[in-house]
């Protein structure tokens, strides 16, 4: 990049030369404006928090496959961290000891699961750290458009995130209403005498999550600035990067879903501290007594707007996974992708349906027929762009030199896991057979499917692909097989017995798995226990990525150059690492994201900053790109 060049660059996306001196540690790594460790800070939370979220489900499932049993070690241990805070997640058992999962614990571990796996799990790694770190690198940007309001983006979130684990350590526990939080339990729960109306688990949990949307919109805000407005020249619109497209798309999702969610949360928050009823009803009885709530409410209206985010937030988390899954499929078959541009248009179409079909959530509540049937229809539609692009993506292997490196391996089994989670979704689309299945667990292995073998799988993929553009090592690859499989293998002994169990009625939140209904349930009761087994099996399996992900920083194998993969988007052309603002050189682009196997080229692969032949440059470099 020419001196001019670059200043030009570093005064437009507000970097002051005065930003190239040295900085000091803690503006460097920790209030950080760079985009790449503002993603790398978004990476380690979230892992930390899939984690912890993971743990919190393997409690959950000792409890399952053990009903009223002392959790090993861990639950005793657990039990004299919480006991001293008042709260009851622990107790003794019948027999005096300790470490038994409690029904309320239960209900806490089960609302705290599906909150820190979803908002403080897979959307910060997803969406924020990727987003952060791939997508500027793809489009040729020094940064994201605004550096400041980024750092103030993973700053909410890091609050966000101490709220919320701060919610364990008060009188009663964390929340117990469900990742949901249905009022009026979620308003009359964690009240009362004795329980401060505004230091208890409930309350806790919806300011966590007012800070946790607030720092996902100002993420969403920037991502779609920089795509606009920071792209390379010659970087025109059919030339991104899928990736990019997924992440655009991702922004305006959480833009335009969140406010209602965090409009609801306040609004849930009065009626918990302050009297208000927005959400509750006139004439609730409660232990044979009527509330003292007058206003009015409706408990239905916190449903509608819940669900008005919480589907659009499924594609939040399927969509930057599709677009860490295509770049690395097309890298990997050395051949571009097939059907881009219907792929483009199918995650638009995606975009706009996911906002139309969020009451098939609420096909309990007594819609009537024609509302029944608009939902219906919209969600069998839904189905139509994601068909599109798995089938883009399978097709996309047809006739490809394909490598199965580790990315490749993830990424090929996301999509059999991602099909699985879809077409067991079906069925979900029609209230006459979600009559039945609501609430049980056939709800849940359709979910999981999506978002664990579906979405998880894609984040391991896109981990394994750019960890050597960000450290500039390899991540073992023995070690990587190693997990791929035994993940691949646990994490269907999880979720696909689900199917069975939920299709003989057992539900979802039953605290000792079924027991209770032994005689109904009897022939689905073991699975129980293989499912158990299955995730305590899984979790010492990501142990095996967790040593090859830090011993690689420091014992794996160093790259040999910029572009180990042999690659073709612009993120491989900045050293490795990449320095602050990025590009050494000026960037030009001039041909789409996958030119792979190009006929008559002297390699596999053409880098879109390539020059081509000067005969040949007029057409690559078209002079709307060059005014662009």
């Amino acid at each position: 990049m020419s001196s001019t060049h670059a200043a030009d660059h570093a005064l437009d996306h507000g970097h002051s030369h005065d930003d190239h001196h040295e900085l000091g540690f803690w503006q460097k790594y920790v209030f950080s404006t760079d985009h790449k460790i503002i993603g790398i800070q978004y990476a380690f939370t979230g892992l930390s928090f899939l984690f912890l979220g993971f743990c919190l489900m393997m409690l959950m499932r000792w409890q399952l496959a053990n009903p009223g049993q002392p959790v090993p070690f861990f639950g005793p241990l657990l039990q004299t961290i919480f006991t001293p805070f008042g709260s009851s997640v622990f107790s003794n058992d019948a027999n005096g000891h300790p470490g038994m999962l409690t029904q309320d614990g239960y209900n806490t571990l089960g609302a705290m699961h599906g909150t820190i796996m979803v908002f403080f799990g897979v959307v910060p790694v997803a969406v924020a750290a990727f987003g952060n770190y791939v997508m500027p690198l793809q489009i040729g940007a020094p940064d994201m458009a605004f550096p400041k309001l980024n750092m103030a983006s993973y700053w909410t979130f890091f609050v966000s995130c101490v709220i919320m684990m701060s919610s364990f350590f008060v009188h009663g526990g964390a929340a117990k209403s469900g990742w949901t939080s249905y009022p009026p339990l979620s308003v009359i729960t964690d009240s009362g005498p004795g329980i401060d109306p505004f230091f208890n688990g409930q309350t806790i949990w919806l300011l966590g999550m007012v800070f946790n949307i607030t720092g996902s919109l100002l993420g969403s805000i920037n991502t779609i600035a920089t795509i606009i407005q920071l792209r390379a020249p010659g970087l025109t619109w059919m030339r991104l990067p899928f990736f990019v497209w997924t992440q655009l798309v991702t922004g305006f999702l959480l833009l335009l879903a969140f406010p209602p969610l965090e409009a609801a949360g306040f609004m849930q928050l009065m009626d918990r501290a302050f009297g208000t009823s927005f959400f509750m009803p006139t004439g609730l009885m409660l232990s044979g007594h009527l509330t003292h709530w007058s206003g009015g409410g409706s408990p239905l209206l916190w449903q509608h707007l819940f669900w008005f985010l919480a589907h659009p937030e499924v594609y939040v988390l399927i969509l930057p996974g599709i677009g860490m899954v295509a770049e690395i499929i097309a890298n990997n078959t050395r051949k571009p992708l097939y059907g881009y541009k219907a792929m483009v248009g199918g995650i638009f179409v995606l975009g706009f349906l996911s906002f139309v079909v969020w009451a098939h959530h609420m096909y309990m509540t007594g819609m009537g027929a024609k509302v029944s049937g608009f939902f219906q229809t919209t969600t069998v539609m839904i189905s139509i762009p994601s068909v599109i692009l798995v089938t883009a993506l399978l097709l996309s292997l047809w006739g490809g030199s394909i490598r199965f490196t580790v990315p490749m391996l993830f990424a090929t089994a996301f999509l059999p896991m991602f099909g699985i989670g879809g077409l067991t979704g079906i069925p979900l689309a029609f209230n006459s057979t979600d009559l039945y299945l609501h609430d049980t667990y056939y709800v849940i292995g359709h979910f999981h499917y999506v978002v664990a073998p579906g979405t998880i799988f894609a984040i391991f993929a896109g981990v394994y692909y750019w960890y050597p553009k960000a450290s500039g090592r390899m991540m073992n690859e023995t070690l990587g097989r190693m997990h791929f499989w035994l993940s691949l293998i646990f994490i269907n002994g999880i979720f696909f017995p689900m199917f069975l169990q939920g299709i003989a009625g057992v539900h979802r939140r039953w605290y000792d798995g079924g027991a209770t209904y032994e005689q109904i349930i009897a022939p689905v009761l073991h699975w129980n226990n293989f499912m158990s087994v299955s995730a305590f099996l899984l979790g010492a399996t990501q142990l095996i990525f967790i040593f090859n992900f830090f011993s690689s920083m420091f014992i794996g194998r160093k790259v040999k150059n910029d572009n180990p993969w042999d690659a073709t988007t612009l993120e491989w052309d900045t050293p490795t690492p990449p320095p602050h603002g990025n590009f050494i050189k000026e960037i030009i682009v001039y041909r789409g994201p996958y030119e792979y196997s190009v006929p008559g080229a002297d390699k596999d692969f053409t880098p879109q900053s390539e020059a081509p032949p000067k005969s040949d440059k007029a057409a690559a470099f078209p002079t709307t790109a060059l005014a662009h």
